[in-house]
């Protein structure tokens, strides 16, 4: 049954009063507050899934998760990492790796201009398995997709998860990924993005080059959190991010059991430049979207009252203070 969630307004700072209430996970709903959008409002949604090692399955729930998204009025929506593919067992991923011309990544491509177009909407694909320089390794992929199905930019996750979870299984990406080497931001609809994947979180440089650097208004952050991890970081890495740098950041989420290997935490969010949350789904482990307005002019107005930018020392600075 459709359901919506509003955010409460008590203990908001008044700076972002006017900020959109929680959205709702399905496109039937009535949103609230519609009417009242500010004209310099745009909408976002933010995917959240259960991604397995069936390729179509996983594309047939995006194509599903797209069509809401765009019925809602949305004009980006972003995937989380691993969106088209989670392997069962080690390798998996290595075995469908395809290059961005290959059928997996163009069948997403298809998707775009067939619904997209008319809305204009495009779509974030956090973490796709790009094939690598060699047959032992892959890239983590974000790729950005317009409306019309033309990739408009792609980031390789540069900070691979290699790390052994306290209570639960070792991950080492590493062993199979090849790192990336860019900082990468693309104009859209919706503003200047910041692309970054997944453990590229617990990094607050990236974040802080795409902002002061490369002039970044929304950042995407893509993931397959652990269950681990998730509980204990997830949210507060998300707001710590869009706090420091003062853009919008939109989390998509893997959420649940994907085999009887691997779990996500899940808790898709979005967060506006004050570090509020302003969509989240109700559902912490549904599949589902989590829709809210962004507003451009919010991120000029945090960015004039507490002007980190101007306050910030340079790079030459703390070399001579650890002197």
């Amino acid at each position: 049954m459709p359901f919506c969630l509003s955010l409460p307004n008590s203990g908001i700072s008044p700076l972002l009063r006017h900020a959109p209430p929680i959205r709702c996970q399905s496109a039937r709903v009535i949103i609230a507050g519609e009417s009242n959008m500010a004209a310099n409002s745009l909408r976002v949604a933010a995917a959240q899934m259960t991604s397995i090692n069936d390729l179509a399955a996983n594309f047939a729930t995006c194509s599903r998760l797209v069509k809401e998204a765009a019925a809602a009025g949305a004009k980006l929506i972003c995937f989380p990492e691993s969106f088209s593919f989670i392997g069962a067992k080690d390798g998996d991923s290595l075995k469908i790796a395809q290059p961005l011309d290959g059928p997996i990544l163009q069948q997403y491509c298809s998707l775009a201009r067939i619904n997209c177009r008319e809305s204009g909407i495009w779509l974030s694909l956090g973490g796709f398995q790009e094939k690598g320089s060699d047959d032992e390794h892959l890239f983590n992929t974000h790729v950005v997709v317009d409306d019309a199905g033309n990739i408009r930019s792609t980031y390789r996750k540069i900070h691979l998860f290699d790390v052994d979870i306290p209570g639960g299984r070792a991950y080492n990406e590493g062993s199979f990924t090849e790192p990336g080497k860019n900082v990468v931001a693309a104009d859209s609809p919706v503003g200047r993005l910041g692309l970054t994947v997944c453990y590229d979180l617990r990094f607050p440089e990236l974040y802080q080059q795409l902002r002061f650097q490369h002039e970044a208004q929304v950042l995407l952050v893509p993931a397959a959190f652990t269950k681990v991890t998730g509980l204990a970081h997830w949210e507060i890495l998300l707001r710590a991010r869009a706090i420091e740098t003062q853009c919008y950041v939109i989390a998509a989420a893997q959420a649940g059991q994907h085999n009887d290997k691997r779990e996500s935490h899940g808790e898709t969010l979005i967060i506006d430049p004050w570090g509020t949350v302003v969509g989240r789904l109700p559902d912490r482990l549904s599949t589902g979207i989590a829709i809210a307005d962004i507003d451009l002019s919010v991120i000029d107005s945090v960015r004039e009252k507490m002007p980190i930018a101007k306050h910030r020392k340079p790079v030459e600075f703390w070399k001579s203070a650890s002197l």
